[in-house]
């Protein structure tokens, strides 16, 4: 949890920390042991002015930045993150895809659901990917993410 001093010392530059922090060229292990940790606390921090710059840069940002973020916004649960999100999921890398998909897993459903919805592109996607996919793990959150969405 970050405090108040937290937001003083970081002032008003809480994207450019986050696109630093996504920037840097971290190993794999780093990342997912520390980085997402420290994305997610610093998420938490942003205000409006920071969602609307996250929200306009994302789709420029290079496949890696891409995926790091995708695997952090599950924080608040927010419509800024629900949104960046489904952007995201409109792209031909298939680990940004399975990223996307697995982190809106963890939104509320109803939320979800109804922008979801609003894109049936995503649900055929989705299902074309459970067709395809010989990875057990991808296809089982791909699965998930279906009941879900087909849920009453």
């Amino acid at each position: 949890m970050c405090s108040q001093s937290n937001f003083i010392i970081r002032g008003f530059n809480i994207f450019r920390e986050l696109d630093n922090l996504l920037s840097a060229d971290t190993t794999v292990d780093s990342w997912y042991d520390d980085g997402c940790l420290i994305a997610s606390e610093i998420i938490s921090d942003f205000s409006l002015n920071d969602w609307e710059e996250l929200s306009n840069q994302v789709l420029n940002k290079p496949i890696e930045w891409q995926r790091k973020i995708a695997y952090c916004l599950d924080n608040e649960c927010n419509e800024y993150e629900l949104n960046i999100l489904i952007d995201l999921l409109n792209t031909n890398d298939n680990e940004l895809f399975e990223i996307c998909i697995d982190t809106l897993r963890s939104f509320p459903i109803e939320e979800g659901k109804k922008l979801i919805l609003k894109h049936p592109q995503i649900l055929e996607r989705v299902n074309h990917e459970v067709a395809t996919t010989t990875n057990s793990p991808v296809k089982v959150v791909l699965q998930d993410f279906l009941s879900k969405m087909t849920s009453n």
